[in-house]
């Protein structure tokens, strides 16, 4: 497949700051590396403090000048310029992420309509935005009403498994609400999130309003995070990084949402259409080699179908295939770096050490074609109880923990016996069964006879360790504004 991205040619990528390509101040780079072949992609700046400075300055600016005095139409005007410009271009993003974080090209070319779908959302809700008139009881006669307004200078710090849809995940609801960003991508995760801030340019939005510093997380990262000229904070990552971010945060009392990680139970009842629950409870598991934070990594499966179902899921994992991303063959692509297989390979020894079983997978994959890059095939785990570390750590690979259960009230118990609590499933044809797991389950989402469904219109968030805070959906607008109650008295 031909890979000549223009965006790569010179291999070294500076950064995007006050709609200037920029050196970092120290003048280091730090490699990006293909997880399908550990070879390099491309040198890229690693900014520190002094460069987050210099972001949040020209943020600052562009919130003050123009940008914060634009009217909602003209930024719907800007989000659809850029919608087009994301889409007339896709397919260098698609290859960006496909390289850089291993995902497989056919699934991040699908995600086309999904960024479609979330720009527009953004580019709707920038124009209706709106306070209340309230009625007040105060003695005497006075107006009272609400004005939304933007919060102010945003930072955002984002994964890298999804590049592409998580900038526009952050520079979406800024873009709307009339706020300024600085994005501090993963540095595993940095080339789509700096070809989109040069698109946001070509769009027509104010240099100053996007900007983007690479780096390291406990240099850009904890610099912006700590920043006291920042108004507020959007993170998605680990639960570590998460509670480190809303310490930081205290400085000035910033905003601060976290999308972190999960244990999302799914739940198959024996009266379940098996037909459906066996893709849908797999790839609910090992859709991006598991690299999804709401990823359905606890199977609980009624006892009278456990043996058969867990058999059937571990067969239709070895039908995926595992490979280069790049090939559109591939079904399942590496993990995204060396440190993450080594993660991953940690608990498949866990899990063997605990007791468990692997009845697919359970090692790194040794093929010859394979053996340079970071792969881990479907892997099932049977004989599992839901005290063990592999069903209740976050391992964030193509590891699924197999546990058995008699009935509903079981189902329920077992789903919530965890510290996290973002996505969860479960598959039955009983209608009874479903709205009141529905009810019970504690977690942000509940996906019922399907899995990993989103629609920018619905919020996603979690409970518990998993988070607080939505993304897509109006209240993730909300995040992004502040009310301000105005009294006017008269007569």
């Amino acid at each position: 497949m031909d890979i000549n991205i223009p965006f790569l040619n010179g291999k070294a990528k500076q950064m995007m700051v006050g709609g200037k390509w920029v050196d970092a101040a120290s003048g280091q780079t730090f490699a990006t590396i293909n997880p399908a072949n550990g070879q390099e992609l491309a040198q890229v700046a690693m900014g520190d403090a002094i460069d987050v400075d210099r972001a949040v300055a020209a943020a600052r600016a562009a919130f003050e000048g123009s940008w914060g005095k634009a009217k909602p139409f003209e930024r719907q005007a800007r989000i659809l310029r850029l919608a087009q410009l994301i889409d007339d271009n896709f397919d260098e993003l698609c290859m960006l992420d496909t390289l850089e974080m291993g995902a497989p090209v056919k699934r991040v070319a699908g995600q086309r309509i999904r960024a479609q779908a979330l720009l527009r959302f953004y580019a709707a809700q920038a124009v209706a935005i709106r306070g209340d008139t309230i009625e007040n009881s105060a003695p005497g006669e006075f107006l009272s009403y609400t004005l939304k307004e933007p919060v102010g200078v945003v930072g955002a710090i984002t994964p890298w498994n999804g590049p592409t849809i998580g900038t526009i995940l952050k520079v979406g609801p800024v873009l709307a609400t009339g706020c300024t960003l600085v994005m501090k991508p993963s540095e595993e995760g940095s080339l789509a999130p700096l070809r989109i801030a040069e698109l946001c340019l070509e769009a027509g939005i104010p240099e100053g309003v996007f900007n983007v510093v690479t780096g390291y997380g406990g240099g850009a990262g904890a610099a912006l995070a700590a920043h006291p000229d920042v108004d507020k904070i959007s993170f998605t990552g680990s639960v570590g990084v998460g509670q480190k971010i809303a310490q930081a945060a205290t400085v000035n009392l910033k905003r601060v949402t976290l999308e972190l990680g999960g244990k999302s139970p799914d739940v198959v009842f024996a009266d379940a259409d098996l037909d459906a629950a066996v893709p849908g409870a797999a790839m609910g598991c090992f859709a991006n080699s598991g690299q999804v934070c709401c990823a359905g990594t606890r199977l609980f499966v009624q006892r009278a179908i456990y043996e058969e179902f867990t058999q059937r899921v571990a067969e239709f994992g070895k039908t995926l295939r595992v490979g280069d991303g790049l090939d559109p063959e591939t079904d399942i692509g590496p993990l995204v770096s060396a440190r993450q297989l080594d993660r991953v390979s940690s608990y498949l020894d866990i899990g063997r050490e605990e007791g468990a079983r692997t009845i697919s997978g359970g090692a790194r994959s040794a093929e010859a074609e394979l053996a340079a890059g970071y792969f881990v095939p479907p892997t099932v785990f049977v004989d599992v109880n839901n005290d063990m570390r592999i069903a209740q750590e976050e391992i964030f690979g193509p590891v699924l923990s197999a546990i058995p259960f008699d009935d509903v009230d079981e189902a329920i118990a077992l789903s919530n016996k965890s510290n996290f609590g973002l996505g969860s499933g479960l598959w039955t044809r009983d209608i009874n069964k479903a709205n009141r797991m529905a009810k019970e389950l504690r977690a942000g989402t509940v996906w019922i006879n399907c899995y990993l469904t989103l629609d920018p219109a619905v919020p996603f968030g979690g409970f518990g360790m998993s988070g607080y805070g939505r993304e897509m959906g109006p209240q993730h607008i909300e995040d992004y504004l502040e009310t301000k109650a105005v009294w006017t008295r008269y007569g």
